[in-house]
C-alpha cells in the first residue's frame, strides 16, 4: 500500500461513520473495476457539471453558508 493511500485511510478513520460508509462504497466501486477505467456514476457526474456551471455564472456560496456546511459535514 502506498504512503498516500495509507495517509488517506487514516484521514477517513477520523470521519463520521456515514462519511466512512460513503468512502467505502466509492472504494468498492473502484476496486470492482479492477484495472479497467473507473466509471463515475451519472448522478455524481451531473452534480459536478452543475457545480461547474454555477461557478461559471459566478454563483458561489457565501462565507456563512460555507461555514455552516463545514460545521455540518467537515472535519
Amino acid at each position: 500500500m502506498t504512503k498516500v493511500l495509507e495517509d488517506a485511510i487514516e484521514k477517513v478513520r477520523r470521519l463520521p461513520e456515514d462519511r466512512q460508509a460513503y468512502v467505502a462504497e466509492v472504494l468498492e466501486q473502484i476496486a470492482a473495476a479492477g484495472s479497467d477505467l473507473f466509471s463515475i456514476p451519472e448522478e455524481h457526474r451531473a452534480a459536478v457539471l452543475e457545480g461547474l456551471e454555477q461557478a461559471e455564472r459566478g454563483e458561489f456560496m457565501s462565507d456563512d453558508e460555507m461555514a455552516s456546511l463545514w460545521k455540518k459535514c467537515g472535519p
